[in-house]
């Protein structure tokens, strides 16, 4: 089965995170390195822009990750799950055109490539609270057709 064209960037943006996170430095480098081969520039851009808000925004997505993480050190959790995590919650914050469930379930099957074998279900879980909490403090900026499904108030049959 082939991988559509946003996993496989949600892919390299994992590896420029990774990466960086040992290097610490030389993320502009190490972005046009591991995106050298796509050509599409919506595509390009899409990375661009996700790992400007990973990293941009990496002390709030962790403070994030601690709140559903009672009890554990964010060393604890494998890095590229932190790393994961903190895609799947960028994306539900800063990504209005790309449903959450989408996000998450990109999240998930990248994990089940990359990482342990209850990565996935871990990721799963605390994605899906921080979706619950958005929804009910009214706080999920989705918008587009069939991105905010839930939110719409259902018609009665006398309509």
């Amino acid at each position: 089965m082939k991988k559509s064209n946003r996993r496989e960037i949600r892919e390299k943006v994992l590896q420029v995170l990774y990466a960086y996170e040992f290097n610490g430095e030389g993320l502009t480098l190490l972005t046009n390195g591991i995106l050298a081969d796509v050509t599409a520039e919506n595509d390009i851009n899409f990375a661009k822009q996700l790992i400007d808000r990973v990293v941009g925004n990496r002390k709030e997505l962790d403070e994030r990750i601690k709140e559903r993480v009672e009890n554990w050190e964010m060393e604890r959790i494998a890095l590229i799950d932190r790393i994961l995590l903190r895609i799947g919650i960028s994306e539900l914050f800063y990504f209005p055109e790309i449903p959450p469930k989408v996000s998450i379930n990109e999240v998930i099957d990248i994990a089940k490539d990359y990482s342990t074998a209850n990565s996935s279900k871990f990721i799963n879980g605390i994605l899906d609270a921080i979706l619950s909490d958005l929804k009910k403090d009214g706080k999920l900026n989705k918008s587009g057709r069939g991105l905010i499904e839930e939110s719409l108030p259902k018609k009665s049959s006398n309509e």
